[in-house]
């Protein structure tokens, strides 16, 4: 326990620092060569930081004394720990920087849908939003909650009874949010060719 706070407290300040550059370069720059930027200039304060942890643990790690072996567990965490937590630092946190913006684009596209002046994409918008809310919920909400997948779905599907449920019901999730998105991708297309056709009448 001892050697997992020290080496979260290691990383927790090292990602602390490099998510603080980014921000920084992100002020003059896009997002994306901000995250490159930051990550290259904290590569070698980050290495350094873990090898001379790491390399100052070694003698200890591999000491065979009745003593040492007393703190070998927390040596053994630190060391690995912090070998494994500058990857982390260097390609997860930066990974999810990029996540958090892209959520952050859906979301505000999501916003400025429902904020359309027209009542047809707006309706659409949320009709769609529910059924893909009630798909998830009788596929993979019901898997998790009854570990069996929903009795409308396990009739059309008898072949998988005696089978793990939650892999079925995250194929039958993805399947059927597919088809709907693409549903919805042709209506639209669909209903702006139609007003483009209406208006070239009108002309």
């Amino acid at each position: 326990i001892v050697g997992l706070l020290g080496m979260t407290g290691i990383i927790i300040n090292d990602s602390i620092v490099l998510v603080t550059t980014i921000d920084e370069y992100a002020k003059d720059r896009g997002l994306f060569p901000s995250i490159i930027d930051g990550v290259a200039n904290r590569l070698r304060p980050v290495m350094l930081t873990t090898l001379t942890t790491v390399l100052g643990l070694l003698p200890l790690l591999f000491e065979r004394s009745s003593q040492a072996q007393f703190l070998k567990p927390t040596v053994v965490t630190l060391v690995y720990g912090l070998g494994f937590g500058m990857f982390l630092v260097l390609l997860v946190v930066p990974s999810f920087i990029a996540m958090q913006h892209d959520v952050r684009r859906r979301v505000d596209a999501f916003k400025r849908g429902l904020g359309f002046r027209a009542k047809g994409p707006r309706l659409a918008l949320l009709g769609l939003s529910g059924a893909i809310a009630l798909w998830l919920a009788g596929t993979l909400g019901y898997a998790a909650v009854n570990d069996a997948l929903y009795p409308p779905l396990l009739a059309m599907l008898p072949s998988v009874e005696d089978m793990p449920s939650m892999p079925f019901a995250f194929v039958i999730f993805v399947g059927g949010l597919f088809v709907a998105i693409l549903t919805a991708y042709i209506a639209a297309l669909l209903a702006l060719f139609m007003s483009r056709r209406r208006r070239q009448g009108e002309a």
